[in-house]
């Protein structure tokens, strides 16, 4: 199983950026899938989450301006980004969580590689 993160880039504040991370490799049925973000000098921190049912879950920080989707068809988890702030600024990874290839695969859990956002006039 592979991961591939795209959308990255430089937005000016307030604009809006939209990530992507898709999964290729043979996959049953992927479980929850996240967001997580690493500024300079900072921890690793969780942005947002889905689970397999839809239910969604954000850090204080972004709620109201960030939105979590995924499309199971294409083993694909999205973040869209609205009215960025420089704070936003950080390397953003996709964690897909217990990934099964098949259908009483015990499942393994998937980082991407990471994609730079950069906010800033």
């Amino acid at each position: 199983v592979q991961l591939q993160a795209f959308g990255g880039g430089l937005v000016q504040p307030g604009g809006s950026l939209r990530l992507s991370c898709a999964a290729s490799g043979s996959i049953f049925r992927i479980n929850a899938m996240h967001w997580y973000r690493q500024a300079p000098g900072k921890q690793r921190e969780l942005v947002a989450g889905i689970t397999s049912g839809g239910i969604t879950n954000y850090a204080d920080s972004v709620k109201g301006r960030f939105t979590i989707s995924r499309d199971n068809a294409e083993n694909t988890v999205y973040l869209q980004m609205g009215s960025l702030k420089p704070e936003d600024t950080a390397v953003y990874y996709c964690r897909l969580e217990k990934v099964l290839r098949y259908r009483y695969d015990v499942g393994m859990d998937y980082w991407g590689k990471g994609t730079q956002v950069t906010v800033s006039s």
